[in-house]
């Protein structure tokens, strides 16, 4: 299951929006929504997303970062992953 209509709502884009800036129509964009995508339908979907396309898939509550607001948990591995901020 993929989680792109909430990544939709999180970057308060629409599904019509998405699908104008990847060149293809509502129908098309919403079929693949919906569980016909291949791996280079999720490809250029999180590219027009601007996100990597594992968070397509991983849940909120796997990204979010930890109570140092410094580290994320892999949503595969489930290792810290450290944020350094200069």
């Amino acid at each position: 299951m993929n989680r792109i209509k909430e990544v939709l709502k999180e970057q308060g884009m629409t599904i019509n929006e998405l699908a104008d800036k990847m060149g293809i129509s509502r129908v098309t964009l919403s079929t693949q929504i919906n569980g016909t995508a291949n791996i280079v339908s999720y490809e250029k979907i999180a590219t027009a997303l601007n996100v990597p396309m594992w968070q397509l898939f991983a849940s909120p509550e796997e990204v979010q970062p930890k109570t140092d607001s410094l580290t994320l948990s892999c949503p595969h591995c489930g290792k810290n992953i450290n944020i350094k901020v200069d």
